[in-house]
């Protein structure tokens, strides 16, 4: 089942799949991407959960809301699907953009998330990272997000699996396209503000944290460190992936995540 879930001032695109009636995973986007990113996991997911994929807004098929956002607006957007569907509680799984919206539902709506996978991700936005996404504002407001495309490729995934997967590449690239550049420049600017590092000793569930062992957007010594304040939080590391690591190399992640999610 797919299509789009109205929340009052916007609606957001949604797909279903795994069996009626199994427990609900969420999965959630990257900067870019859209609910498509997760092919590589849903026939193990599906096999297990009711999975409720969606695109964040100003991504996919889903709405851009003018005004700007914050990631409390990305996790409401979270709560309303979930009253929408009828789910009281639910596991959760995001990477990059993704994965902090998962640290804020871990901090401030553990009473309705049951564990998060947090991929890809960091917790705060140090000067270097918010002047990064200064610049890549700039790029898009100038040229489009063709601007930024190739740039987005190189560091999502390693070269070794770009030049032996074109006709992927082909396709992570027009997914990249296909989103609205003003959804793109909100999401940035919700970036910019991220700021749960100094509240991961918070979290109320647990924690799995995974991530690409060449990630240079979220680092492996900036995720364990993460993982090794928030309590029970533990850190996987992906072998030869770069930031998004499920795409880069699936087998490995969907590993990675199998015991913590029952797979």
């Amino acid at each position: 089942m797919s299509g789009r879930v109205d929340l009052g001032s916007h609606a957001l695109n949604c797909r279903l799949d795994g069996p009626e009636g199994a427990d609900w995973l969420i999965l959630s986007n990257s900067l870019g991407a859209d609910l498509t990113m997760w092919d590589d996991q849903i026939p193990a997911l599906g096999a297990r959960y009711r999975v409720l994929r969606y695109d964040t807004r100003g991504h996919g098929g889903s709405d851009t809301v003018a005004g700007g956002c914050s990631f409390a607006d990305l996790n409401r957007d979270v709560i309303g699907l979930m009253d929408h569907f009828g789910i009281n509680r639910a596991a959760f799984m995001g990477l990059s953009m993704g994965g902090m919206t998962g640290l804020g539902l871990a901090i401030d709506h553990s009473d309705r998330v049951s564990r998060v996978v947090c991929a890809d991700a960091r917790a705060d936005a140090p000067p270097p990272f918010r002047t990064n996404w200064d610049e890549r504002i700039a790029k898009v407001e100038a040229g489009g997000l063709e601007a930024i495309v190739d740039a987005t490729l190189a560091s999502w995934l390693t070269e070794n699996w770009r030049v032996a997967n074109p006709a992927r590449v082909a396709t992570i690239r027009r997914m990249v396209l296909a989103n609205d550049p003003q959804g793109y420049i909100i999401c940035c600017h919700a970036l910019k503000r991220l700021d749960y590092l100094r509240r991961l000793g918070q979290a109320g569930v647990p924690v799995l944290f995974v991530g690409g062992a060449l990630d240079m957007g979220a680092a492996p010594e900036v995720m364990q460190a993460m993982a090794d304040i928030t309590p029970g939080g533990v850190y996987v590391s992906i072998p030869e992936a770069a930031h998004v690591a499920n795409i880069n190399a699936p087998e490995a992640f969907n590993a990675a995540i199998g015991g913590f999610l029952g797979l």
